[in-house]
């Protein structure tokens, strides 16, 4: 086989993967690791060392570099300060007692030796947000534990490569002739060359010396300019170089690397699809010792490190037995110890070939084995331990137009939070000085899965005027939300512009009566109509309600007696009952009690709670 068509094949595999573990809700990397353990041991059709040759090792490290960047571009300090301390502890305390407990197992329970044995448990200490978000959706667990451990996974990916490294380096380099010395040069190399790319580039961002389509391009160019700078001044310092300068990149004022990060996370997506198949390909399968001794070391990581590191990390908190009980369950291993191991490996094969095998065989069974037994286990265990979320009572809402805001701030008036997500600086601006939530950013992009609880959310209403963006919400969402949570508001009529129009099956159900588009609400919007909350009784029904306008209004969504969230479709209108509070779009000047209280003498209003929204989309009760 051609090297061409060899890596057209990877590519596609990858794709599949990656598909795949979406459809499932799976992390992708339990499918990655397996196709490329069924490539290569399994049915030995690939060998990454004989196709790739010399090529193998330099792809794989800057592979593993822009991995790590990425990662280490999402820790903000100031996120971490504004983290509660349990949050804090466990990326500081635990993160210590995980790497020292796996340590431990590593060199009593499968004879690693101590340096060899403390790289494992640097390496094995992090869990990451590829491999706990899709977890948590599946176990939807409550508010308290869900933000533990997303942000655990956040903070910790690139502290603990950056922790790997170091001790990389210590093993390598330190020692007797002048060792320790050497190790510190290399660090110091690293991390100034690291800073100084960082501020380089910060730099030229800010005097906008690079035109903005050059940004994502300029940063790649850079990264791995900086990479190889490193490593030229002092061997095995790159890595070390680039988590640097992801670090300083991201707390540095004034330098906007959101649309930076996108690309990233875009980029990484593909590196990790056909890196992680070519690192499993080159498995060996183990020995019943070794599997034995895997086994073994995943039981204390499960069963021991793990239940130690959340209990001293959660003392004096707030945080009851049950959710401590589920977070010292629920630490899947993921990407960077993945990636990271089978890069040392390759540098350890010269010198110990056995440690290195043995070092990327354990690393692989760890994460493949707490993936697969947490992802299965977990859901039931929250269930007994009476720690899942309730019914999700938040709203996801793509856009921020004047229409979003205005139904995002009269569902919030009702009761049910909102969280408006757009690239629309200005939209979203407008949208928080009317009180809303708000997310910058594509709500389908990896980003906004890390940082975004989505566990928390019930519905999406995709209201934005981008019919593409509309449809990729719906179509990332609706296997998490269910087909009937999952919405759209018409940008174009039915009829109109059919050649634009996209197909039914990966379209959702169109919001409101029939015909209504984002074009008619805005019109009506801006002539002063206003969105209306009323509850309803047995003699102040529907009818009743709708009698008092000349123009008849539109209904928006209702509240049953049972606390449930509903909204109108073309397709399933709703139908109003006693006890129930509806949302209407209502033309004030046509309600005709509001005439005949302003024609009398001091005028009255009505007593019913009302939000207007004019023009611009600005909400007044």
């Amino acid at each position: 086989m051609s090297t061409g068509l060899f890596l057209t094949l990877l590519l596609l595999l990858g794709f599949l993967c990656q598909w795949a573990a979406w459809r499932l809700r799976l992390p992708a990397i339990l499918l990655l690791l397996t196709a490329g353990i069924l490539l290569g041991p399994g049915l030995g059709w690939f060998d990454p060392d004989a196709m790739l040759g010399e090529f193998l090792f330099p792809l794989v490290s800057m592979g593993v570099a822009l991995i790590l960047f990425e990662g280490s571009l999402t820790l903000r300090f100031g996120e971490i300060r504004g983290l509660g301390p349990t949050i804090l502890r466990l990326v500081s305390v635990g993160a210590i007692v995980t790497m020292l407990g796996l340590a431990t197992a590593a060199h009593f329970l499968a004879d690693l030796a101590w340096p060899v044995a403390l790289l494992f448990g640097a390496l094995t200490c992090v869990t990451g947000p590829t491999v706990i978000m899709p977890m948590l959706r599946a176990v939807r667990p409550n508010e308290r534990i869900s933000s533990i451990l997303r942000w655990e996974g956040i903070i910790i990916d690139p502290i603990g490569a950056l922790l790997a490294v170091l001790v990389l380096e210590a093993l390598m380099l330190g020692g007797g002739n002048g060792g320790w010395g050497v190790f510190a040069w290399t660090v110091a190399s690293g991390a100034v060359v690291g800073a100084a790319g960082a501020w380089v580039l910060a730099t030229v961002l800010r005097r906008q010396w690079l035109p903005e389509y050059l940004h994502n391009y300029g940063t790649l160019a850079w990264v791995l300019v900086a990479y190889a700078a490193s490593n030229l001044l002092a061997h095995e310092s790159g890595l070390l170089a680039v988590t640097v300068m992801g670090m300083v990149l991201a707390n540095l004022r004034g330098v906007d690397v959101e649309h930076i990060q996108l690309f990233k996370e875009h980029l990484s997506t593909l590196i990790i699809s056909m890196l992680f198949i070519v690192l499993a390909a080159r498995l060996q399968w183990p020995g019943l010792p070794l599997l034995g001794t895997g086994l073994l070391v995943l039981a204390a990581a499960m069963l021991v490190v793990r239940p130690l590191a959340v209990l001293l990390s959660t003392l004096g908190g707030t945080t009851r037995w049950p959710e401590r009980a589920l977070l010292a369950w629920i630490a899947p291993r993921g990407i960077v110890a993945a990636a990271v191991s089978a890069l040392f490996a390759l540098r350890m094969e010269a010198d110990d070939p056995v440690a290195a095998q043995t070092l990327v065989s354990l690393t692989f069974l760890i994460i493949i084995g707490t993936v697969l037994v947490q992802s299965a286990t977990s859901r039931r265990l929250a269930q007994w331990l009476k720690v899942t979320a309730p019914s999700p009572r938040q709203v996801l809402v793509v856009g921020s137009t004047p229409v979003a805001r205005a139904i995002g701030q009269a569902l919030d008036k009702a009761g049910f939070r909102t969280l408006l997500a757009d690239d629309d600086w200005s939209g979203l601006a407008a949208a928080r000085l009317a009180g809303l939530k708000t997310f910058y950013g594509n709500p389908a992009s990896e980003h906004a899965e890390r940082t975004v609880d989505f566990n928390a959310f019930g519905w999406l209403l995709a209201m934005s005027t981008r019919g593409e963006m509309n449809t990729l919400a719906c179509v990332r969402f609706r296997p998490e939300f269910g087909a009937g949570r999952v919405l759209r508001l018409r940008v174009l009529a039915p009829g109109e512009a059919p050649r634009q129009a996209l197909a039914a099956p990966i379209q959702a159900p169109a919001l409101f009566a029939e015909g209504i588009t984002h074009g008619e609400l805005d019109k009506r919007l801006a002539a002063g109509w206003m969105i209306k909350t009323t509850k309803l009784g047995e003699s102040f029904g529907w009818d009743e309600f709708a009698a008092r306008y000349d123009e008849p209004p539109l209904r928006l969504f209702a509240i049953s007696d049972r606390d449930r969230l509903m909204f109108e479709t073309q397709d399933v209108p709703l139908e109003p009952k006693a006890g129930w509070v509806v949302g209407a779009l209502v033309d004030p000047a046509t309600e005709r009690d509001q005439r005949e209280a302003e024609a009398a003498p001091g005028g009255a209003g009505d007593d019913e709670a009302s939000t207007r929204a004019d023009a611009t989309g600005k909400l007044d009760a």
